[in-house]
Formats: structure tokens, sequence, C-alpha cells
């Protein structure tokens, strides 16, 4: 999601069958050994995933559920999918597990929902403004003690309190080296943009401690495209470093993908030890006719192994009014690959339809 309107800005994926081989028959008698045959094709992965829900986020837990949630577009509630399949959460029955409040806090604009598992309860983190001062827009978090995220019930634990109660949203939560982290996006005061990133270590899920440090604000033209922009950020752990995406420009074609990348033997904490990448990572696609493509997380695929890119677009470049009003962003996955350097190769955003290895 994006933007305060009174913020400074210009106008306006069958499970894969992976572990062996299947036989190709039975052994022949005189035969020294038996071949094996090649495995078996996965299905591809059918995007649009979910239609109608932006910002998705997606986490595979150890229960063997993939779990979904996901923007609706009339704003006003949080909703849970699950399957054991990523393909299979298109079918899935949705839940909705939290409304909006009537009045007052968090009874506008509920954006951008992430469920994390935290020492052994589940916690929701979203954006929300009051009902009455819908731009007021700041970061919540619901929490669940029950193991089953349908079951139980979520408790509200209040708004997440950084240095100034500015226009924030699109938390996100990561642990490494037994320090748990949230990233956001925030409007800092008297800054010339409408989000930058922030990053901070946690006394507990909802509870910031410490300095807030600024990893990255919107720079670059590409970045600005709108809106001056850096939001929805997310981390993925491999190959000895951290990749943060982000994203960037307006909710319309112009939204786009960065990147930022930090060792992960340095200290989180310094700014210095984070780089970025000069040019967006992933963008929108006249070949494909995918535009838009961002708010991205990651997921690993059912053989526990290849990588998977989580992310919205929409199916067209022409949008009437403002893009926040078009409920037309869908969810979507693709294969996250890889290149010989070991940073990650997001491609371009598939085409519609059955694309690339999936279950």
């Amino acid at each position: 999601m994006s933007r305060a309107a009174d913020l400074p800005a210009p106008s306006p994926a069958r499970r894969l069958l992976l572990k062996g081989a299947l036989a190709a028959g039975a052994l022949a008698a005189a035969a020294p050994a038996a071949h094996a045959a090649a495995p078996r094709k996965a299905a591809p992965y059918v995007n649009p995933l979910v239609r109608n829900r932006a910002d998705p986020h997606i986490t595979r837990h150890t229960d063997g559920f993939y779990y979904f949630t996901a923007t609706a577009p009339e704003y006003d509630r949080i909703v849970l999918r699950r399957s054991r399949t990523l393909n299979g959460l298109s079918r899935a029955a949705e839940s909705v597990i939290w409304r909006a409040h009537p009045t007052g806090d968090m009874g506008a604009h509920i954006w951008a929902p992430e469920m994390h598992r935290v020492a052994g309860r589940w916690y929701i983190y979203f954006a929300a403004a009051p009902a009455e001062d819908v731009w007021a827009i700041g970061v919540w978090v619901l929490e669940n003690a029950h193991p089953d995220p349908f079951k139980g019930t979520w408790v509200e634990k209040g708004r997440i309190r950084t240095a100034w109660e500015t226009f924030s949203l699109d938390a996100t939560t990561f642990a490494h080296r037994g320090t748990r982290y949230l990233c956001w996006a925030q409007h800092e005061p008297g800054m010339d943009n409408n989000t930058a990133l922030w990053l901070s270590e946690m006394a507990d899920p909802w509870t910031l401690t410490g300095p807030q440090i600024r990893l990255s604000t919107p720079e670059y033209g590409w970045e600005r495209v709108g809106f001056a922009v850096n939001e929805g950020p997310y981390v993925l752990k491999r190959n000895g470093r951290l990749f943060m995406t982000y994203s960037a420009s307006a909710t319309d074609a112009n939204y786009c993908m960065g990147l930022l990348t930090a060792d992960e033997d340095g200290d989180l904490m310094d700014p210095a030890n984070w780089s970025k990448s000069p040019v967006p990572v992933f963008t929108s696609n006249d070949t494909t006719r995918q535009y838009g493509p961002g708010h991205g997380c990651f997921t690993v695929a059912e053989d526990g192994r290849t990588d998977v890119l989580v992310y919205h677009a929409r199916q067209y470049k022409e949008i009437d009014g403002d893009p926040l009003h078009d409920p037309n962003r869908h969810t979507r996955v693709q294969k996250l690959g890889w290149k010989a350097d070991g940073t990650p190769d997001f491609g371009v955003p598939v085409a519609d339809g059955a694309a690339g290895e999936g279950s």
C-alpha cells in the first residue's frame, strides 16, 4: 500500500514429488540393476493465484500448511486461508479472523497484514487508521496463543510505537542470530518523501527497543514516480547474506521492487552495512502484460528447497482514478532464481496461466 493524502507528493502455487525417483517398473530378472525413472513433472503454478488480494503474505508452517493473508480491496478486514499446496490456496476457504472497528482506532485502511509465528504464538502485523481520520495510518499487532490460527482469540496488542506518530505501515518481522527485528515504512517529519524504510530491534513482538535506523529513502527516479515511496519490505536469508526487497513509487504500473543487501556477519543496525541496488529488480512487463508488481514476500515450494516469490500485480496498465480504488491487484507466485554470484534473479512477472514449476 502507499501514501497518505496529507503527505507531500506529486498529483495524481498437488504436492511436488521430489523425494526420490519413481521406479520405472519391476526389476528385470537378468538386469544387474534397476534404472529409476525421472521424477514426475510437477504441475505448474497457475496465476493469478488469488484474485483481488493485494499485499500478499504466504508462510509455510511446520504443520505442513501454507497460510495466506492479504489486503482485501474493501480495506475493512483481515482474511486467512490455508492449504497444503501453494496452488491449493486459490481454492481454499477464506475466513475473516478480524474486522475493522466501526469507530475509533483500527477503523479504516486495513492494509498489508502479515502473519508470523513468534515464540509459540501467532502475530499479525497490519496497518490501520482511525475511522474518523483515515490517513492517520499506523502499525498495529494482533496476537493468538492457539496453535491453530483459525481458532482461539485474536487479542489486540496495540499500536507499535515508533519515534514519531506519523504515517507508517507495511511492518515485517524477522529474526537473525538470536535477535528479532521489525522493519517498516514511515514518513519522517521534514523529509521530502512519503515513506522511507526503518529498522529496529524488538523487546517483544509488539515493542521496539533501542534506536530505529533509516535503511533506505526514495532517492532514485524510479522510486519517486507519482509518490516518493519505499515500502513493503521483506527479508530472505541465503548464501551468507540478507536480501531485503521493498516496493517503490505509486501503486499503478510504476510500482516496482528494489533490493537491499547485507552480509549476515554485519551489524544490521548500521545502515552502512546495507547496500542498495541502483536499479529496480522487478518491474512491469508489456510482453507478459503484468503491471505494478510489488509488495513481495518469499516462501518455499513443497520440495522444501525451491524459493518462491510472492507478489501482486494487475493485468492492465490503464486505471481510472486513484489506483487505490482499483480492486484488481491479484496475488501471484513464481520460482525465484539465483545468479552465479549468489544474488536473487527475479526475472520478469510471468504471464497469466500455468507458468513454472509448481504443485
